[in-house]
């Protein structure tokens, strides 16, 4: 059982009471684990040392960026991940139905539902929700250094950030090559998903399937600051519209240049720089996932 010392429910003066908490509910469920804390730029490495292992599953505690990184690292091995959603928004485990609360998680682990899930990847790194481009991985990346150097909260920081990508908006001049078409837009926001997302919701959507072996690439069709508000604010109401608002397409691999040698490119909230061109595509069926019995 590994958790991320870093985690949205979790500060570091609370990791070892954290730490007894999960024994506590794993034991009650019927199962022995061993617990370590780790930073969450290891965990890739320490999720490959338990694979290395003899034990029969490897349990990840944290939010959906740490439970990406795991993922990534786990993608080419047999051995199931069972997940401990202990992040802000757990997006990836609301969408296969994981319950939310530690001792119900513990339970649907012990249970052992094992299905096969897709991972989306961009030049080689996985991903378990979605990828973009443009004014989001700004806004992140601001957002990061904000909490660095001032100690902001996540959310506090996050309102700044955006308030600021909005202020500096910059629109990108994307290529977009995929299934044998070419795509030439001017663009804020590329947004790339593993598997179909719920568009009325954007970004914070839901995936009803995520073994369809395919993603959902939404690019919006705004150039100013004032429509991108006017379509956040129909994304919220659940009134966005394919053509007008933005441009959807479902698709096993796309090609992306956007001009320059690299981009800032978010991966499940995190913010890296790649090297352009990007190129996605969907590993179906990639990972093992611990899940209750009705999602089996």
């Amino acid at each position: 059982m590994l958790i991320n010392a870093a985690a949205g429910s979790i500060d570091e003066t609370s990791t070892n009471r954290e730490a007894e908490r999960i024994r506590e509910a794993f034991r009650a469920a019927g199962v022995d684990v061993e617990v370590e804390a780790v930073e969450g730029g290891h965990m890739p490495e320490a999720v490959q040392r338990a694979a290395a292992s003899d034990v029969d599953a490897i349990v990840v505690g944290g939010g959906d960026g740490t439970i990406s990184a795991a993922a990534g690292a786990l993608g080419r091995c047999s051995k199931p991940l069972g997940i401990l959603p202990l992040g802000t928004l757990n997006h990836f485990a609301k969408d296969l139905g994981i319950p939310l609360e530690l001792e119900d998680a513990a339970r649907t682990i012990a249970e052992g539902h094992v299905i096969e899930v897709d991972l989306g990847e961009v030049n080689g790194r996985s991903f378990i929700n979605n990828s973009s481009i443009g004014l989001y991985p700004k806004a992140v990346e601001d957002r990061d250094r904000q909490r660095e150097r001032h100690g902001r909260g996540k959310w506090a920081a996050m309102v700044r950030a955006t308030l600021q990508a909005f202020r500096r908006f910059q629109v990108l001049r994307v290529r977009i090559e995929a299934e044998g078409k070419e795509l030439f837009l001017s663009t804020p926001l590329v947004m790339i998903g593993n598997n179909h997302y719920d568009v009325s919701l954007l970004e914070a959507g839901g995936r009803e399937r995520l073994d369809r072996g395919e993603l959902s690439v939404y690019v919006a069709r705004v150039t100013g600051r004032a429509a991108m508000l006017k379509l956040l604010a129909r994304a919220a109401v659940g009134r966005l519209e394919q053509s007008r608002d933005f441009e959807a397409m479902l698709v096993p691999d796309m090609r992306i240049e956007a001009g320059g040698r690299e981009v800032r490119v978010a991966l499940d909230g995190e913010v890296t720089r790649m090297a352009l061109p990007l190129e996605y595509r969907i590993r179906p069926k990639a990972l093992r996932v611990l899940v209750p019995a009705s999602g089996a």
